[in-house]
């Protein structure tokens, strides 16, 4: 919900008038109809105004209060692949919603194996990784990047790609893959 439709149903759920709400607020009724029209898009000290107006904070009339979705994965619930040929591991730690276009990822490989090449995800498609034990060997369409433990990186995942364990132990690593469209 944008914060002129935010505007609107809070000054509905008072039973007030956009001149009701002027007179609370100071805010012209014409601004105050831009607004919900979404016409307008007001200034923090407008918003402050009309949120002392309307007997609410700042954050409740932007939204900032609103219940957010919480869901708990246990780890013995969450969704583990294994290649059984190299061992290498997967382990989904964020829910699978494809609506939210977000995956929060354990990837666990063996010394000396790889997860084999993965080919371009859609344009747009970022993947944000930090090792946290061992030593990765990114390819990214032929090109060999060398992570340590500690070290992050960021590329877009339009390219294809695989993951090695060039250490002589196990490698691990979080993975974030962001597939969520700009419009």
């Amino acid at each position: 919900m944008n914060f002129g439709q935010r505007l609107k149903q809070e000054r509905k759920k008072r039973d007030l008038t956009l001149d009701e709400l002027q007179q609370k607020c100071g805010v012209s009724r014409s601004m105050l109809s831009k607004i919900e029209r979404g016409e307008k898009n007001p200034t923090i000290a407008v918003v402050a105004e009309i949120a002392r107006g309307l007997d609410v904070t700042v954050s409740q009339l932007l939204g900032e209060d609103e219940e957010q979705e919480v869901i708990m994965i246990k780890k013995d619930q969450r969704y583990t692949y294994k290649d059984p040929a190299s061992g290498f591991e997967r382990h989904v730690l964020s829910p699978i919603l494809p609506a939210k276009g977000i995956e929060f990822i354990l990837n666990i490989i063996p010394a000396g194996q790889s997860s084999g090449k993965f080919p371009p995800h859609p344009k747009g498609t970022k993947e944000y990784i930090t090792v946290t034990s061992g030593t990765l060997n990114l390819e990214l369409n032929g090109k060999l990047h060398v992570l340590n433990e500690g070290d992050s990186i960021y590329f877009d995942a339009d390219v294809y790609h695989q993951f090695t364990n060039i250490g002589n132990c196990e490698c691990s690593y979080y993975l974030v893959i962001d597939s969520r469209t700009i419009t």
